[in-house]
């Protein structure tokens, strides 16, 4: 794909053309009449599954040679909608595979995904036997939308209004649909950021129904959505390569939801980067550090000079500010303590930062929510950070002495190589007099700071957390 180009805006102009040639139909003869029944949208969790062949990002997904077994196959393992691909030059969908599958499966509530544009998109949907149909608030006018939103109703069917900024909510607000998916990948550019839908959400002012489209792999890629305000997932290449995904997302739904710590995170974002206190050992640096607006408040429950008590934890006062637990597992296959299982169930912490040698695979099964930090030495590391299903990475200096909290800094070439490919949440070696230099550097969403705040180990200066602060939030 090439860089820059607006992926989105050329899919529209060329469906437009094909529709200039074989009209809304696709060429195929639709019924005149509807033949199968509508089916509602079910109650929340939603799984929602894609018949999904190629995109324009990774080309071909998966071969797809019967529509109608891969629905099956999604349908047995606890599916609740499924969702058809149409656009034919992008995705290679068809109408067809759409008004085959409804019929094999009429009670099956059936999503027609496609680049929708006009009322009789709307009209060939309906008979062609979709119950939703997916409207791309960035596609179409305000006006647009709002005709193709109100024949739908009409019409019986429910809309899946897709929204991308604050300025697609903006759009569709006077008329607040009921049931809203925010993607997670960028249509213009088709990158994935799992935080988009979190930051884009907050500006929505009504209840409606949230889907969380797109970049969901793993199992605690559910659970990040659903703990983050989300009432379902719609699910696309994952699932095509691997059908057996799909009964394992269903379990993962049907799961209590964890603890918000994501979503609390990003409604807190601000002008200038979030900011992590580490190390905090005493109540009045706690209490410092929140008054002076720090976003996270770090714990290290590990073997440290700034190592803190479970019991100081347990007897924190409530602050505005969200607590990490930072641990060290040293070997895969490590559990961790059950006094820092228990605190994250208590609600005493908020998340757990892995900083040791966990497995990528294994870190949502100890613990959840949690994210991963990595020391980084070479651009062997940076390459590491692929590894990890956490949203967020933190990068960290290496030192093959300590895991963490030396005060060394990261080559400013490898920071530069990560914040190319990934928001950047950096650490080590961070203080008052460099803090507004990195920030006006390398931009990043995240700075975590320790020992530089610090009159002796475990004990900050207030007035260099004073002068820290001044500088990173100006």
């Amino acid at each position: 794909m090439t860089p820059g180009k607006d992926v989105r805006a050329e899919i529209v102009a060329k469906r437009k053309e094909s529709v200039l040639k074989e009209g809304f139909s696709q060429g195929l003869k639709i019924p005149e009449t509807r033949e199968v029944p509508l089916v509602p949208f079910p109650k929340s969790p939603v799984l929602i599954c894609e018949i999904k062949r190629r995109s324009p990002s990774k080309g071909a997904i998966g071969t797809i040679d019967d529509p109608i077994r891969q629905a099956g196959l999604y349908i047995d393992a606890g599916t609740d909608v499924i969702s058809v691909l149409t656009e034919k030059q992008y995705f290679n969908g068809s109408l067809k595979d759409l008004i085959n599958v409804k019929n094999k499966y009429p009670r099956q509530a059936v999503l027609r995904k496609d680049f929708l544009y006009s009322l009789e998109d709307i009209e060939i949907s309906f008979l062609a036997g979709a119950d939703l149909v997916l409207l791309i608030a960035s596609i179409l006018k305000k006006d647009e939308i709002y005709r193709m939103y109100k024949r739908v109703k009409e019409l019986g069917m429910e809309a899946l209004v897709e929204v991308h900024n604050k300025e697609d909510i903006e759009k569709i607000a006077d008329f607040r649909p009921e049931l809203v998916g925010i993607n997670s990948r960028d249509l213009r550019t088709f990158t994935i950021d799992l935080t988009l839908p979190l930051k884009i959400k907050k500006n929505i002012t009504w209840n409606p129904n949230l889907i969380f489209e797109s970049g969901i792999r793993y199992q605690e890629d559910a659970k990040f959505a659903l703990s983050s305000g989300f009432n379902g997932i719609l699910v696309g290449e994952s699932v095509v390569k691997n059908p057996n995904l799909v009964s394992k997302l269903k379990h993962t739904m049907e799961e209590k939801s964890p603890g918000n710590f994501w979503e609390k995170l990003y409604l807190k974002k601000k002008d200038g980067p979030l900011i992590k206190i580490c190390g905090l050992t005493v109540d009045e640096d706690v209490i410092k550090a929140d008054e002076l607006g720090a976003d996270i408040l770090g714990f290290i429950l590990a073997d440290s000079p700034r190592q803190a008590d479970i019991s100081f934890i347990r007897k924190l006062p409530p602050t505005k500010a969200l607590k990490a637990g930072v641990v060290v597992l040293k070997s895969p296959g490590q559990t961790l303590p059950e006094p820092v299982v228990q605190l994250i169930a208590d609600g005493k912490l908020d998340v757990i930062q892995f900083h040791g040698n966990e497995d990528p695979g294994e870190c949502a099964s100890i613990i959840y929510p949690y994210y991963k930090a990595i020391r980084i030495k070479d651009s062997e590391d940076v390459k590491k950070i692929e590894m990890f299903r956490s949203p967020r990475v933190l990068i960290d200096a290496f030192f093959k002495a300590s895991y963490g909290g030396t005060g060394k800094q990261i080559d400013k070439e490898l920071i530069k190589m990560v914040s190319r490919k990934h928001p950047l949440w950096l650490a080590g070696g961070i203080s008052p007099d460099n803090v507004r230099e990195l920030i006006l550097e390398f931009n990043p969403e995240l700075i975590d700071v320790s020992g530089s705040l610090e009159e002796s180990p475990g004990k900050k200066d207030h007035k260099k957390m004073e002068q820290f602060f001044k500088a990173g939030r100006q």
